[in-house]
C-alpha cells in the first residue's frame, strides 16, 4: 500500500491520450510528415511504429509521463530487419535532397560538433541526430539514432542522398538481425521544444538516463574557478597550485573552486618499476600509455607535509621554470615525431635526432632537480599520516583561502589513460587491446587515440567497476576533495569485445560511477568530459548533471596552421552552442576553461559571460588579465550568471557560421529580468570533408554584417521569462558599443558588423510603466559583460522602483523622466540623468552585504 502522501500513479493506458492526428506515415517507400515527404526510396525492410508501445516500465515522475504521453502522437520509431545476424549492421533509412538540415556528428572519439547540408550524402560519419527544416508545414522534425538492446546506433552518409543507420554491439559475440526501435523521429513547430519533447520521450522509453531537470547540479555552477591544466600540464604539484590560488586572492578575486587536473595521480609505464611513479612528465601525451599503480595521489602530492605553505618559510614558486619545462616538452614532442618519421623513411639523420632527444631529456631532468633518481618509495612510506599528502594539502588550502568551497581532481573513466596496471592494486585488471569501430575511420586523426591504442587499456573487470570508483573516491572524499572531473570517458567502445559489447560494458561502468558519486560526492560532485557520444548520454547521465559541451580550449594550433591561434577560437564557441541543443537536455552545459592572457581572451570571455555556467580559467601562475576577469567575476568569486544556457537563434540553425563568409553566430539566453543575445563572428575555420580534420579558412576571416531583433529571444523556454516576452517596449543595451536604445517588438532589427574574433552583447530589458507616462527599465552594471545578470531583485510600483544589485561600478537604467530622488542602502545619494534616458548611480562593493546594494528610485 502506498504511503498516504504519495500520489498513486494510474495506469499508463488511462494517461495516454488518443492521437489527434496521424503525423507520420510510411507507405510505398515514402516516409511523410503531415503529408510532406521527408524520406523517399525507403527500403522495404524499414519499419515505422508508434511511440505508444514504449513506456511500460519507466521510473519517470507522473508529470513527465503525462507530458510525454500527451505528445506521444508526435513521435514514432524506425526499425529494420536483415536476414543475417551481425554485430554491425548498416541499412538505408531512405534518401532526401533539397532539404535544409542541421546535424551533430562525432569528429573524434570523444567530441561532437554541428554540420549542415541539404541531402543525405552531406552527412558526416557518426552523426548523432538530424534536424530537418519543414517550412511547408512551419515545423521541424528530428531523427535520433538510439539504443536498442545491446546495440547503439549512429547515422552515416550514403550515396545518392541516402541516410544510413549503423547499429553495432561492439562485440562479435553479440549479434542481431532485427530492430523495432533503433531510431526515434519526432515533430514540433518549435525547434527548442522539439529537443525537449524528443529527449523527454526517449527518457521515458529507454529509462536509462535522467533529464537535467530531474537532477541537482554541482555547487560550482555559478562560481569562479581555476584549473591547473594549461598552467602546468603534468608538472602540477602542491606548491604550484598554492601559488596559483594565492595570486588570484591577492588580486581581489577569490576562486570558489579549483580543479587539479591530470598529473596528480600514481601512474607509471609498463617498463617502470611497478611500485614507482614515472617521473618528470611534462606534456599531455606522455601519460597516455601510463596506468594507475595505486589508487591514491602520486608522490608529488603524497610527500606534502601539513603546514608547509602556511609558515614564514613557505616555498617560493618560479613560473618561468614551468614555462621553460613546457617549452622543452613541446620541443621533445616534435623531435620524437621527427624520429618516428625518420624510422619509417630510413632517414640517415636518425642518430642526430636521437642525440637531440637525449639532450632535451637531460635538460628536463635538470630543471626537475634530478627527481628522476630519487627513492620516492621510502619517502612515501614514511608519510602515511593525516599530516601528509592530499588531505594535509587541502586542509592547508582551506585554512588559508577561506572562500575556496570546492576542490576537484581529474581522473580518466578507466582510472588513468591506460587504465589500472595489473597486479599493483586489489582490483582484477587485464590489459585489453583496443579495437576501433569502423565508424571512427571517418573521424579526425587523434594523438590520444593513437597512444591509447598503442598502449592498450588496463581494464578493471566490469564486476568491479563500483569498487574501482569507490576505492578512489572514498579516499579523495576523506582527503578533502569534493568532486571529480572524469575525462577520457568514451573509450569503453574500444575494449568491449569480451564484455558483452559497448552498451553492456558502459552500463556496468556508469552504474559503478553513479553509485560512487552519490556515496562520496553528494550525488553532484562530478564534471564529465570527453563524453560527447550518444552511448554516454543515453547510459551514463542518470546521476551526472554537468558536462563539457565543447572540445578543449586550444590556445594554439598543435598542427601549426598558418592562421596561428585565431581559427580555433570560433570553433570552440560553435561546438559549445550547438551541442547544447541536445546535451542541455541531459546535463548543464560546461563551456570549459580559457586563458585571460590569450590573444582571443576577450572573445572567449564574452561567450563565457552568457554561458549560464561556471567561469573558470587555466591561466599560468602570474599570467592574468585582471581587468578582463573583473568583467566576469565578483570579488567574492561568484558570477552574474544567466538563468538558462545559450542556444543558436532560429536563423542560425541551418547556417554555417564558420566558413560561409556571411553568417554571424547569434546566441540567445535569459536573465532574471531580461534577455540577452550574443553576436559572435566565428568565421575562419571549419571541418574539411576531404582530410577529415578542422583547418583554417583564411578567406573567411573578415568582418561580417548581421542584424539582431528582440523577437529572436525564445522567452517561452523558461516559465519565469514568458511575461517578459510580452512587453510592449524594451530597452536594448549594447555592451561593447556602450549604446542604449528604446525599441518595440515592431522596431526594425539592429544592423551590426562584427569583426573577426569579436562580439557584441545585446541586453534586452522589458520597459515597465510607472505612474503617468513614466517608463523604467534596469540595465544593470555595464562594466560586467552580462550586465543584466547583476540584478538580483526588482520591484516596481506607481511611485518608483526598488532593486537589489550585486557588484560595484556605475549602475545603468533607462528612465524617460528624471527621478525625484535615489536611495542607496537607505540613504539618499546623488545620481545622473540625461534626456536620452540614461540614469546612472555609483554602487560600492560592501563586503558585509555580500556585494549586494539596495537601490531605490522615486519618481
Amino acid at each position: 500500500m502506498a504511503p498516504p502522501n504519495d500520489p498513486v500513479i494510474p495506469s499508463l493506458k488511462l494517461l495516454r491520450s488518443d492521437p489527434l492526428e496521424k503525423i507520420f506515415d510510411l507507405c510505398d517507400g515514402k516516409l511523410t510528415v503531415r503529408g510532406v515527404p521527408l524520406l523517399t526510396r525507403v527500403p522495404e525492410n524499414v519499419s515505422l511504429s508508434p511511440f505508444s508501445r514504449a513506456c511500460q516500465n519507466s521510473d519517470s515522475s507522473l508529470p513527465l509521463l503525462q507530458l510525454v504521453l500527451a505528445l506521444s502522437h508526435r513521435g514514432a520509431f524506425l526499425g529494420f530487419s536483415q536476414e543475417q545476424p551481425s554485430d554491425r549492421l548498416i541499412n538505408s533509412l531512405g534518401r532526401f535532397s533539397d532539404r535544409n538540415f542541421l546535424s551533430i556528428f562525432r569528429f573524434k572519439t570523444w567530441w561532437s560538433t554541428q554540420w549542415v547540408g541539404t541531402c543525405g550524402s552531406d552527412l558526416q560519419m557518426e552523426t548523432q541526430w538530424i534536424l530537418f527544416d519543414l517550412p511547408e508545414i512551419k515545423s521541424y522534425a528530428i531523427i535520433i539514432p538510439i539504443i536498442e538492446g545491446s546495440f547503439r546506433s549512429a547515422l552515416h552518409p550514403g550515396s545518392d542522398g541516402h541516410v544510413l543507420i549503423c547499429a553495432e554491439s561492439g562485440s562479435s559475440q553479440v549479434k542481431s538481425s532485427n530492430f523495432d526501435a533503433i531510431a526515434y523521429i519526432h515533430l514540433s513547430e518549435n525547434p527548442y521544444n522539439l529537443m525537449k519533447e524528443a529527449y523527454s520521450s526517449l527518457r521515458v522509453h529507454l529509462n536509462t538516463f535522467k533529464l537535467l531537470e530531474e537532477k541537482a547540479t554541482p555547487n560550482l555552477i555559478d562560481k569562479f574557478g581555476w584549473c591547473t591544466w594549461d598552467s602546468f600540464y603534468l608538472t602540477v604539484d602542491p606548491v604550484g597550485v598554492w601559488h596559483g590560488v594565492k595570486g588570484f586572492v591577492e588580486a581581489g578575486f577569490s576562486p570558489r573552486f579549483i580543479i587539479i587536473d591530470d598529473g596528480w595521480q600514481s601512474i607509471n609505464l609498463d617498463d617502470d618499476d611497478p611500485n614507482e611513479d614515472t617521473k618528470n612528465l611534462v606534456l599531455g601525451g606522455q601519460q597516455m600509455t601510463a596506468r594507475l599503480h595505486r589508487l591514491d595521489e602520486g608522490d608529488k602530492f603524497k610527500k606534502y607535509q601539513g603546514g608547509l605553505m602556511l609558515g614564514p618559510n613557505a616555498l617560493s614558486f618560479d613560473p618561468k621554470k614551468i614555462k621553460t619545462l613546457i617549452g622543452l616538452g613541446i620541443k621533445l614532442e616534435r623531435l620524437e615525431k621527427e624520429r618516428d618519421e625518420a624510422l619509417q623513411s630510413g632517414d640517415p639523420n636518425l642518430p642526430q635526432i636521437e642525440a637531440k632527444i637525449n639532450k632535451v631529456k637531460q635538460e628536463i631532468d635538470y630543471l626537475f632537480g634530478g627527481e628522476g633518481n630519487s627513492n620516492s618509495k621510502k619517502e612515501c612510506e614514511s608519510s602515511n599520516s593525516d599530516n601528509y599528502g592530499l588531505k594535509a594539502f587541502t586542509r592547508d588550502l582551506r585554512s588559508k583561502f577561506k572562500g575556496l568551497d570546492d576542490i576537484y581532481v581529474w581522473h580518466a573513466l578507466c582510472g588513468a589513460w591506460g587504465g589500472v596496471r595489473p597486479g599493483t592494486t586489489h582490483l582484477n585488471s587485464k590489459i585489453v587491446p583496443c579495437k576501433l569501430s569502423p565508424g571512427l575511420d571517418g573521424t579526425m586523426h587523434d594523438l590520444a587515440v593513437v597512444n591509447i591504442v598503442k598502449g592498450s587499456i588496463g581494464l578493471v573487470h566490469p564486476d568491479q567497476a563500483n569498487d574501482l570508483y569507490d576505492s578512489m573516491h572514498s579516499h579523495l572524499a576523506k582527503s578533502g576533495v569534493t568532486g571529480v572531473k572524469v575525462d577520457v570517458i568514451h573509450c569503453l567502445e574500444y575494449v568491449s569485445e569480451e564484455y558483452g559489447g559497448r552498451v553492456e560494458l558502459a552500463k556496468a561502468y556508469y552504474d559503478g560511477l553513479s553509485k560512487s558519486i552519490e556515496k562520496n560526492f553528494n550525488g553532484t560532485g562530478i564534471i564529465a568530459s570527453m563524453q560527447q557520444c550518444n552511448d554516454f548520454f543515453f547510459l551514463g547521465s542518470k546521476q551526472i548533471s554537468m558536462a563539457r559541451v565543447g572540445d578543449d580550449f586550444w590556445f594554439q594550433d598543435p598542427n601549426g596552421d598558418p592562421m596561428g591561434v585565431f581559427w580555433l577560437q570560433g570553433l570552440h564557441v560553435i561546438h559549445c552552442s550547438y551541442n547544447s541543443l541536445w546535451m542541455g537536455q541531459f546535463i548543464h552545459p560546461d563551456w570549459d576553461m580559457f586563458q585571460t592572457d590569450h590573444v582571443c581572451a576577450k572573445f572567449h570571455a564574452g561567450s563565457r559571460a552568457i554561458s549560464g555556467g561556471p567561469v573558470y580559467l587555466s591561466d599560468s601562475v602570474g599570467s592574468h588579465d585582471f581587468n578582463l576577469i573583473k568583467k566576469l567575476v565578483y570579488p567574492d568569486g561568484t558570477i552574474p550568471k544567466c538563468i538558462y544556457f545559450p542556444l543558436p537563434t532560429r536563423d542560425c540553425l541551418f547556417k554555417n557560421p564558420l566558413f560561409d563568409q556571411k553568417t554571424v553566430l547569434k546566441l540567445w539566453n535569459l536573465n532574471k529580468y531580461g534577455g540577452v543575445i550574443g553576436a559572435f563572428n566565428c568565421q575562419g575555420a571549419g571541418w574539411d570533408t576531404k582530410t577529415h580534420r578542422f583547418r583554417g579558412f583564411p578567406e573567411c576571416y573578415k568582418p561580417v554584417t548581421t542584424s539582431v531583433h528582440v523577437s529572436e529571444i525564445e522567452w517561452d523556454q523558461k516559465v519565469e521569462a514568458v511575461e517578459m516576452g510580452k512587453a510592449e517596449e524594451y530597452v536594448v543595451y549594447l555592451n561593447q558599443a556602450e549604446d542604449l536604445h528604446l525599441i518595440s517588438p515592431k522596431s526594425p532589427p539592429f544592423p551590426i558588423t562584427i569583426n573577426p574574433s569579436s562580439f557584441e552583447l545585446f541586453s534586452f530589458v522589458p520597459v515597465t510603466k510607472l505612474k503617468g507616462t513614466i517608463k523604467f527599465a534596469p540595465i544593470g552594471l555595464p562594466n560586467m559583460f552580462n550586465s543584466g545578470g547583476t540584478i538580483q531583485e526588482l520591484e516596481c510600483s506607481k511611485i518608483g522602483a526598488k532593486l537589489k544589485v550585486k557588484g560595484s561600478g556605475v549602475f545603468l537604467a533607462y528612465a524617460n523622466e528624471s527621478p525625484k530622488k535615489c536611495q542607496l542602502n537607505g540613504a539618499e545619494v546623488a545620481f545622473d540623468w540625461v534626456h536620452e534616458g540614461k540614469l546612472t548611480v555609483n554602487l560600492p562593493w560592501i563586503e558585509e552585504a555580500g556585494g549586494v546594494s539596495d537601490l531605490a528610485f522615486f519618481f
